[in-house]
């Protein structure tokens, strides 16, 4: 009987439509659902597959890859596959597969939902309307803004064109310059020091790597303007988080809404819970009530491939173990 754990951090009724599907399509497998990596050591021995998502292994993806001898595939709910695929502690047999091209409705949302709080100073309205207190004030247009967009992939080419529906110039930053749909300009990453001072808004949808690792500092926020706003719905590292605190203490950009942290959960004293020019979401911006509707027969049609021991046509391949290769 093969043994799959899943280390969701997610809504429990998530999770659980997570392992029931799963449960419902393969009677066979032993299925154990945690919501906390701190759960995992009892089944570590025992573990052929793992779904996770990088962030939930938080410190413990090295004790977790080093302790489960007999894992042979991790599946990835998520597009991102750091903390764990980045690991050397991965073994070289172990396959792995994450979720890819499905993520650009719910994250196209969640980008307007934070210019919007911005634009239109939803968190002064909340405040407001629990202090029962009236007061108005002109709003800041979207429309006519420019948006920078650093990174690139499937998420951004559903993000660009709804950004023009909403009459705004979109430039993108990538390591490869090519034309896309809905960009109005794209600039090589070398170039961002030198264009960032044209964004109103600055999303940060770049994958997590060591070449990424603090690449937004204090030297691009320095390049921004003090009306501009960071939106960084990647990973926490890619930001320095230290410099952001700084440039927001100091005004040197108007704010910042983060869906990613360097360390999650975030801390309950952390800095960031208590800033006024911040928007806190936690780690949901490709989250949705429909997720497990659409990344679930990605996962299934996987686990019949690991089931038949053909890994090579696993869906969304990302590492092929070296055991795998001529299954």
């Amino acid at each position: 009987m093969s043994t799959i754990v899943l280390i969701l951090g997610l809504h429990k009724d998530i999770s659980n439509a997570y392992k029931n599907g799963i449960e419902k399509a393969f009677p066979e497998f032993q299925v154990t659902l945690l919501d906390s990596v701190k759960k995992v050591d009892p089944f570590l021995a025992d573990m052929e597959v793992l779904i996770t998502h990088g962030p939930y292994l938080e410190d413990r993806a090295d004790h977790v890859l080093t302790n489960a001898k007999k894992l042979k595939w991790i599946q990835g709910i998520g597009t991102g596959v750091d903390n764990f695929a980045d690991r050397a502690t991965l073994h070289p047999s172990v396959s792995v597969t994450n979720i890819h091209g499905v993520h650009g409705a719910p994250m196209s949302e969640a980008l307007f939902g934070a210019m919007l709080t911005f634009s239109r100073q939803i968190k002064r309205s909340i405040s407001n309307q629990q202090e029962h207190k009236w007061e108005n004030w002109p709003s800041r247009l979207i429309s006519g803004k420019t948006i920078g967009i650093f990174g690139l992939g499937s998420i951004s080419k559903t993000i660009a064109p709804r950004c023009k529906a909403f009459d705004m110039k979109v430039i993108g930053v990538s390591s490869s310059v090519r034309e896309m749909d809905g960009f109005d300009k794209i600039h090589h990453k070398d170039e961002l020091i030198n264009v960032v001072h044209e964004f109103d808004y600055f999303l940060i949808l770049t994958p997590y790597s060591k070449y990424t690792h603090h690449i937004i500092n204090a030297k691009i926020f320095s390049k921004m303007r003090p009306t501009s706003y960071l939106i960084n719905h990647a990973r926490g590292g890619v930001v320095d988080e230290d410099a952001l605190i700084q440039a927001l203490q100091n005004k040197a950009i108007a704010g910042a809404a983060l869906d990613v942290f360097s360390k999650e959960p975030l801390g309950s004293d952390h800095p960031f819970w208590d800033m006024d020019n911040v928007f806190i979401t936690c780690h949901q911006s490709a989250t949705h009530d429909g997720t497990v509707n659409t990344n679930l027969p990605i996962i299934i049609k996987n686990l019949n491939q690991f089931k038949s021991g053909n890994y090579k046509d696993m869906l969304n391949l990302v590492k092929l173990g070296i055991n795998h290769e001529n299954s």
